[in-house]
């Protein structure tokens, strides 16, 4: 009887199963439960792809990513097979997506902080490096700009890259005990390295300078080699954008021109003289040999020395203590006698030559 009553209860529960169980799917609910939102995915995909222009700004103390309105619209318009992945909602229009994404909780719409011209600009940031929450969270292609809410996912070669802190770390520490030939390829790379971006950082501010001085415009090669936040390709870009501020004013440009003139005169004169040159390259030279000539070996045989030293020393000023007291006083008249016999050939020299 107990058997069949067990039964009886398997078979409803299982029929109840099946009557909760959605016949169009063949997923089972935990896994459907698991399955990631379209518009998370559309979001994800759009943030990665290298077509969509965004940048990096401050909101409310925090660092996001953001983009313009209306390069997302263009952005769709180029690449509508994006929208496969929204599956039933492919359709919709660039607004009704943002909005969707707005909903979400994926984007939220920002505003400038800044909002008028600074002096000496002609127009607005393009792309401003303070954002604000703006009150109306809606679509708009009319300069609105929109920041991601989500935390992207890391790439490979940043965690990588992250792991491999440590080990550089640890490498420069142990910089002093390497041989001596890779202590001179370290030294002359960084040098090199380090000559090439002063090189570098030196001639475009000199570039900038005349241009400014003798033709009035702006002009920094590299315009991006100092940027906080940008790709490699921006990073590395020769020639800069149009000039977008006012023209300067020919007085400022003569009293900058006589100031650099002065300047250069003033170094001039108060240039180190050869002599001066000289002693500074010795004294770097010098520390830098002793940068590349210290050895482990040589320093644990340095400090065994100086114990061994040590060790004599005061062994020999026990002895000294202990036994010669006595020769000590009994040496002491002689010592006393030359003492006065120098003291009489100096007193007969001074003597001759006062005469």
């Amino acid at each position: 009887m107990k058997k069949a009553g067990a039964d009886k209860k398997r078979a409803r529960r299982s029929s109840a199963a099946a009557a909760t169980r959605d016949p169009n799917t063949d997923t089972p609910p935990r896994k459907q439960g698991n399955k990631k939102d379209v518009f998370q995915l559309f979001a994800e995909k759009v943030r990665d792809h290298k077509d969509l222009v965004s940048r990096w700004a401050v909101l409310q103390e925090t660092r996001v990513e953001y983009f313009r309105g209306k390069d997302f619209v263009s952005f769709l318009k180029n690449h509508p097979e994006l929208k496969d992945i929204l599956e039933s909602s492919r359709n919709l229009e660039v607004e009704d997506i943002v909005d969707a994404l707005l909903k979400k909780n994926l984007l939220v719409r920002c505003d400038r902080v800044v909002k008028t011209v600074r002096p000496g600009k002609r127009k607005l940031s393009t792309w401003p490096a303070h954002l604000e929450i703006y009150h109306e969270q809606t679509f708009s292609d009319n300069d609105a700009f929109f920041a991601w809410t989500f935390v992207n996912k890391r790439p490979l070669w940043q965690t990588l890259l992250s792991l491999s802190w440590p080990v550089l770390t640890l490498a420069i520490c142990l910089f002093p005990v390497y041989p001596h030939q890779a202590k001179l390829l370290i030294l002359y790379s960084c040098a090199g390295v380090l000559l090439l971006i002063l090189s570098l950082l030196l001639v475009r501010a000199l570039i900038f300078g005349a241009s400014w001085i003798l033709l009035g415009k702006r002009i920094w090669i590299f315009p991006n080699i100092l940027a906080e936040e940008a790709t490699l390709g921006e990073l590395f870009r020769f020639w800069p954008k149009k000039d977008e501020e006012e023209k300067p004013k020919l007085t400022a440009r003569l009293f900058y021109a006589i100031v650099a003139v002065l300047a250069i005169l003033l170094l001039r004169h108060h240039a180190p003289d050869e002599a001066a040159r000289a002693r500074y390259q010795r004294r770097v030279s010098n520390i830098i040999d002793d940068v590349l000539e210290w050895d482990p070996r040589l320093a644990l045989s340095g400090m065994m020395d100086s114990m061994q030293s040590e060790v004599n020393g005061t062994e020999t000023n026990s002895n000294v203590t202990d036994g010669g007291g006595g020769s000590e006083k009994a040496a002491s008249p002689e010592r006393v006698e030359h003492e006065h016999d120098e003291s009489t050939d100096d007193k007969d020299l001074y003597d001759d030559d006062n005469i």
